[in-house]
């Protein structure tokens, strides 16, 4: 850790830590009641329980971005944050609006919008949380040096703050509500969040590889250029059946298709850093997880979504558990094997120790990672018998619910995987080893 303001990015990595794992835990709930639907007490209906897996999941990958750039903006910049201690009220803020919102859930005090579920003032928190944030980074950006990965990160974080904005415009008309839904959670997940993804893989590319900065910065340029290319037309895949014309169905396939050309050139951006670096970096787990992000990305966001991305496809595809694999494999391999791969390179410094349970936390990887794959996989499986049984032959849903049991155990199966994986990464990166040893002379960190 080279300044003293970079160590408040540890509050932001064990909230993340937190809230990933009390989203896992409501996800393995919620597993459980596709299998036992009335095992859980009444408090805990299934609608619940998604809505707080969900939310989990959106904000804890909110507040590893937030860490992660807490970090290594100070690196980029060459410069203190310009004010660490506006960085830790943010941070309480913002743990403590979305501890608030878990308990309002429990108790019926949510909006109806998926995703958006905060109550209003939940909202209005989460506007001044980001306005802090962004005025401290942005502050501490325009005093120190500027480079690539600092402006793009900035063009990401500040496009999350923007279109996070949409959330309060609730019209009356049904099309237009869900057309602008849309303008936050796709231009979110599909478009500024992927620019926050390649900011930090630069990052670590150049901190794990010691490939020259210029090379990196390239392959940057090229992956944000296709993001925004692709991610903001690619909306239309969204359009398809909510009463928008029917041009949207042209525009969302052409372009959504195009969508995984993104995640292709970051698989081929991490496999080239890593064979022209050549410098053997003490870390390897961290480059693991590195790398298997941009893998599981393009797998998860890429080919999975590309799978049922054409209209003509989607017609039947639409709302089923396809859908619920691609979501799960992607959010897991663009944005959270970004973070825990953040988590896993900036831990050991931020707790002064040396990176000494790799085994264990590579471990995690496998599992965790497999786990998610294994659920994929099932979930894809049901997916195209549900379409089968109740698109295309008409059978009434909860007829073709009840064929489905197998893979919902399965998918059960893997979620117990995910946690068992938890539990290792995090005794890995934070039961107590020993201090760090001074920097070998034989590795100096790039710049």
């Amino acid at each position: 850790m080279k300044y003293e303001s970079q160590g408040v990015a540890k509050l932001y990595f064990f909230g993340a830590l937190t809230l990933f794992s009390a989203q896992l835990v409501f996800g393995l709930l919620g597993a459980i009641l596709y299998v036992a639907p009335t095992s859980l007490p009444d408090f805990l209906p299934f609608s619940v329980v998604r809505m707080i897996h969900t939310n989990a999941l959106v904000v804890w990958l909110l507040m590893g971005f937030f860490g992660a750039t807490y970090y290594l903006i100070p690196e980029e910049a060459e410069t203190e944050l310009h004010s660490p201690g506006l960085a830790k009220l943010q941070f309480w803020l913002f743990f403590g609006a979305a501890g608030a919102a878990v308990v309002g859930y429990l108790f019926g005090y949510y909006d109806g919008r998926s995703y958006l579920e905060q109550p209003l003032y939940i909202k209005i928190g989460i506007v001044v949380v980001a306005l802090m944030f962004l005025y401290n980074v942005s502050m501490t950006v325009l005093k120190g040096r500027k480079t690539v990965i600092s402006n793009i990160l900035l063009l990401g974080l500040w496009g999350i703050a923007v279109f996070f904005l949409f959330a309060f415009y609730v019209p009356s008309n049904t099309v237009l509500d869900k057309m602008f839904w849309w303008w936050v959670v796709h231009l979110w997940v599909e478009g500024v969040w992927e620019l926050v993804l390649a900011s930090i893989l630069a990052f670590l590319m150049i901190k794990l590889t010691g490939v020259d900065r210029e090379v990196v910065e390239k392959w940057l340029y090229v992956i944000v250029s296709l993001t925004l290319f692709t991610g903001i037309l690619g909306t239309g895949h969204h359009y398809y059946w909510i009463g928008t014309p029917a041009y949207w169905q042209w525009i969302g396939s052409i372009f959504s298709a195009l969508e995984v050309v993104p995640f292709f050139a970051i698989v081929i951006f991490a496999f080239s850093m890593v064979y022209k670096g050549g410098r053997r970096h003490p870390n390897k787990a961290a480059l693991l997880w590195s790398l298997g992000c941009s893998v599981t990305a393009f797998f998860g966001a890429g080919v999975w979504g590309f799978l049922h991305t054409l209209a003509p496809v989607n017609y039947y595809t639409h709302g089923t558990q396809i859908t619920a694999a691609h979501g799960h494999l992607a959010f897991y391999g663009a944005y959270a094997m970004i973070n825990l791969a953040m988590f896993t390179y900036a831990m050991p410094q931020l707790l002064n120790r040396a990176p000494y349970n790799q085994t264990l936390n590579m471990i995690s990887f496998w599992i965790i990672t497999g786990g998610v794959a294994f659920m994929t996989a099932a979930l894809t499986l049901a997916g195209v018998v549900q379409v089968h049984l109740q698109r295309v032959m008409g059978m009434a849903y909860m007829d073709v619910q009840a064929q489905l049991g197998m893979f919902y155990w399965l998918r059960l199966g893997g979620g117990l995987a995910v946690i068992l994986g938890l539990v290792l990464y995090l005794v890995s990166l934070l039961a107590p080893g020993k201090a760090s040893a001074p920097a070998s002379a034989s590795y100096v960190p790039a710049e």
